[in-house]
């Protein structure tokens, strides 16, 4: 359970239409529907800048976003996210409340090195739900902005970075553990549905190399082949 306590010189509280958020995108009738019927409210709750938290900004990461997301129902289409995040040129932390419940979502969002102005957005990361009331910790110590986000993001992801691993070694850590966690989920289940010896050994081979593949990448220093 991670909720940050954001310092009252970061605070903005400030609810923003929903329409605004996709009305210069291009978003489907569908999606529309969803940020309807799955959404009730958006709060830009913070602003996380060198003027509010002293820290100095990075080209990468100039300012951090918080914004509160009152949901309607417990599960969000994933797209809603997207949306916003492509509508906002900074990265973003979110907190989802339902229910008296709350958790902290984000992903990696990083300046595009391919097109000028763009921005990319990796596969988000999730506290699971807890208490809304549950007590919070404050900002993790940081350099810098971009030191601060990492931090947070670290705070995140069941995957603890590395002695001295970049954020985008982490994170592509990341994508490689639950690419692997894909393939064996399907390996699992063909095993279960397969009747013939051979296959079956051929099958619990292949599951032995991705676990260990998950458990070198999962391990808390880098290990050698």
């Amino acid at each position: 359970m991670t909720l940050f306590a954001y310092p009252p010189a970061t605070l903005v509280n400030r609810v923003l239409p929903k329409n605004k958020i996709y009305a210069n995108g291009t978003v489907s009738a569908k999606l529309r529907e969803a940020f309807v019927t799955e959404l009730h409210q958006v709060t830009w709750r913070a602003k996380l800048a060198p003027e509010t938290v002293r820290l100095a900004a990075t080209p990468v990461v100039p300012e951090i976003q918080i914004f509160e997301l009152a949901l309607r129902q417990a599960d969000l289409n994933e797209a809603i996210l997207r949306t916003i995040d492509d509508a906002i040129p900074f990265p973003i932390l979110f907190e989802l409340h339902f229910g008296g419940k709350a958790r902290t979502l984000a992903a990696w969002k990083r300046p595009s090195e391919a097109v000028a102005g763009k921005w990319v957005t990796g596969t988000y990361l999730a506290t699971p739900w807890a208490p809304a009331d549950s007590p919070r910790q404050g900002l993790p110590v940081a350099l810098d902005m971009a030191s601060l986000y990492e931090r947070m993001l670290d705070a995140l992801t069941p995957l603890p970075s590395r002695r001295g691993e970049t954020l985008r070694d982490h994170m592509e850590r990341l994508e490689q553990v639950r690419g692997l966690e894909v393939e064996l989920d399907k390996l699992e289940r063909r095993l279960a549905q397969e009747r013939q010896f051979n296959r079956k050994v051929e099958i619990n081979s292949k599951l032995r190399a991705i676990k260990d593949g998950i458990a070198r990448l999962s391990a808390q220093h880098e290990t050698q082949d």
